[in-house]
């Protein structure tokens, strides 16, 4: 074809397109947008997760994510021949080429300061800073062999929630959202709160990376807005906004028909969904209307911002069928006083996760609702004291940890009081069961019926996925 022609046809095209309007810009968007049709045969799932890769065992996600990285060694892996060896010098065979984050001279072992207690008819071990999670014990699968790549905050952040080092991979969340989509079409598929400062990766934890924007985690805030820019302007009415947006869709579902840009079907689900948001939301973060006994349970007060708050809200949205719900919480880096450090932290979380377990078990949702624990790497059987001042026992810290640490998981299909995996007699290798990140996630992927190897997005000529080349599902955790 002559490009003279070939411009003539485009025009052609275009102004076709510009005459119809809403009509085949009305059929690109509801291709591109329609929340009940299967999804394309790139991810192999449906956005409703009717034709997921396997039978689900969960249908939605809570991600608790401990920011800075707590000491398993204090909370779940118990290792009394660490507390027998205590203050005696890390063997030469463990020192000699081993790189971490800041103890540069060879360091005494550390044993916990903590009791260990056995909890529920399973007889799962926990610290005593977690005597109401001991409650739900024969709820959790207690994870001891998880290991990663990175020792340094941001990069280990990001390939736990990533699979990958380095910014531009779509976040965990996302791939899921991708995947399977949301059962609610007035809030989005993925929602993120925060306690405290950002994580040190930042908001590269909830994108979307390459795939498209609309499945990025939204961010719902404690104060202020529950999300930015989500109330009208000073003179602007519902009615107004509901205009505005008619008529700036309208255009973008032209150039959407001429130009085929799936990020300008992001654009058009975003004003949408915001405009619905306007009314589900506010509802959604109020939760004065919940009972007393609701909130004596979590130990929340209404309207008052705090990580309690939050794990009643993340119940709020499953019910309401967000697919993918992630809390960070920020201060677990304890580099010093990390005894105390991990008392006061502890004292903050274990009541509401605790509650948020039971309450999703009372309500029917647990079975359905895979709820997780962890953070980005673990932390040394050996003392950081960072002065080397022969500091009292209680001002002394541990180093990051990259080998061995702990996660647990919970409802959605996992087994209830059960250990998986196991480290050595002072918790620095992974001895029995390893479970690397990668396994991590395409376990996370099966329970939602997901196959890890199928969920895909073809990206600069060639199929990514969230486990890269690597992942094994750890089938001994499920129930």
């Amino acid at each position: 074809m002559d490009p003279h022609t070939e411009s003539l046809l485009r025009s052609s095209r275009r102004e076709m397109f510009q005459r119809v309007g809403t009509g085949v810009g009305s059929i690109a968007l509801a291709s591109l947008l329609a929340g009940d049709a299967p999804a394309t045969s790139a991810r192999g799932a449906s956005t409703d997760g009717t034709k997921t890769h396997y039978p689900p065992r969960a249908k939605n996600v809570i991600f608790l994510h401990m920011v800075g990285a707590p000491s398993h060694l204090d909370l779940f892996d118990y290792k009394p021949e660490l507390v027998r060896l205590n203050g005696q010098p890390l063997p030469d065979d463990l020192w000699e080429g081993l790189r971490l984050a800041f103890i540069r001279k060879k360091p005494g072992l550390l044993g916990t300061a903590f009791k260990f207690h056995k909890h529920g008819e399973s007889g799962l071990e926990l610290s005593e800073l977690l005597p109401h999670l001991g409650q739900v014990a024969d709820e959790l699968c207690v994870i001891k062999s998880l290991h990663t790549e990175h020792f340094n905050h941001a990069p280990a952040q990001l390939y736990f929630q990533t699979g990958f080092e380095r910014f531009g991979r779509p976040s965990l969340g996302s791939w899921v959202n991708y995947g399977l989509g949301s059962e609610n079409s007035n809030l989005p598929g993925f929602v993120v709160m925060i306690t405290g400062n950002v994580a040190g990766a930042g908001n590269s934890l909830w994108g979307s990376g390459f795939l498209p924007s609309r499945y990025q985690g939204i961010e719902f805030r404690s104060q202020g807005d529950p999300v930015l820019f989500l109330s009208n302007p000073d003179g602007i009415d519902s009615g107004d906004r509901r205009r505005i947006i008619d008529s700036i869709n309208h255009l973008n579902r032209i150039q959407l028909a001429d130009v085929g840009d799936p990020e300008i079907a992001t654009r058009i689900n975003q004003y949408e969904m915001a405009y619905r948001m306007q009314a589900s939301v506010p509802e959604l973060m109020d939760t004065s209307a919940e009972p007393e006994h609701i909130h004596e349970m979590y130990g929340t007060q209404p309207g008052k911002p705090s990580f309690a708050n939050n794990c009643l809200l993340a119940r709020r949205l499953v019910e309401r069928g967000v697919r993918f719900v992630q809390l960070f919480d920020q201060g677990w880096d304890h580099h010093g006083s990390v005894f105390p450090s991990l008392q006061r932290k502890c004292k903050q979380v274990d009541q509401p996760i605790a509650a948020l377990i039971q309450d999703l078990r009372q309500r029917g949702l647990l079975d359905e609702t895979l709820v997780v624990w962890g953070a980005e790497f673990g932390r040394t059987p050996m003392v950081q004291d960072r002065a080397n001042t022969g500091r009292p026992n209680d001002k002394v810290g541990r180093d990051h940890h990259k080998d061995a640490y702990s996660v647990w998981m919970a409802g959605g299909g996992v087994k209830g009081g059960f250990s998986y995996g196991r480290t050595d007699d002072i918790g620095f290798h992974v001895v029995e069961n390893p479970m690397h990140v990668n396994d991590f996630h395409a376990t996370l992927l099966h329970l939602l019926g997901v196959d890890h190897e199928q969920l895909t997005f073809r990206f600069q000529g060639r199929d990514f996925r969230l486990t890269d080349v690597g992942g094994v599902v750890a089938r001994d955790v499920l129930a």
